[in-house]
């Protein structure tokens, strides 16, 4: 139901209303072209991408998703990397690696599939508040971007920490792999 108390008469001005709702002032965009130009790699970008793009790293970050989480649009579910690992880890090895060296990421892996689920314990499910949108992105991607949090955290951040102990948030801890809920006890 609109803010004006109206019944939407379609499913376009359903799916409108609960975008800018839950997303104001955003766009739909549809960019599927490749870069006009990408830049050639310097010898530093390379390295990085070797460093940060390992077999077993990449092994680590598929193994670490649920097999059956909901895929993004390009329908890979985890599941798939993870039974075909044997095939599928030395091509993404370079895959990633040409991503980190170019700077650019496939146009598919960026594109966001927005689901709406219902919120529980609602009586009626009549207004765009009554769900929450959930985004649901590539695996490719997920995976990417888990090495390079796994670098940043391990070894960049471990060289040249941001400050010089840990702080958190009340009721927070810092834990192994980032926040987790417990008591701050500093």
């Amino acid at each position: 139901m609109a803010p004006s108390g109206r019944r939407t008469q379609s499913e376009g001005e359903t799916l409108e209303l609960l975008l800018t709702t839950h997303f104001p002032n955003s766009e739909i965009t549809q960019e599927t072209a490749a870069p006009s130009a990408v830049l050639p790699a310097r010898r530093p970008d390379w390295r990085l991408a070797t460093t940060v793009v390992t077999y077993r790293r990449v092994e680590w970050a598929i193994d670490s998703f649920a097999p059956y989480k909901s895929p993004g649009l390009d329908g890979i579910f985890p599941a798939l990397l993870q039974k075909a690992r044997e095939v599928v880890i030395p091509h993404l090895v370079k895959i990633f690696r040409a991503c980190l060296e170019t700077g650019y990421v496939p146009a598919i892996w960026r594109q966001v599939k927005v689901v709406f689920i219902p919120k529980p314990g609602r009586n009626s499910y009549s207004g765009p508040r009554d769900y929450r949108p959930i985004s649901l992105i590539s695996f490719l991607l997920k995976t990417l971007e888990r090495l390079v949090d796994r670098y940043l955290r391990d070894e960049a951040l471990a060289l040249v920490p941001l400050h010089s102990k840990p702080t958190c948030l009340p009721g927070w801890k810092i834990g192994g792999n980032g926040f987790s809920s417990a008591c701050c006890t500093g």
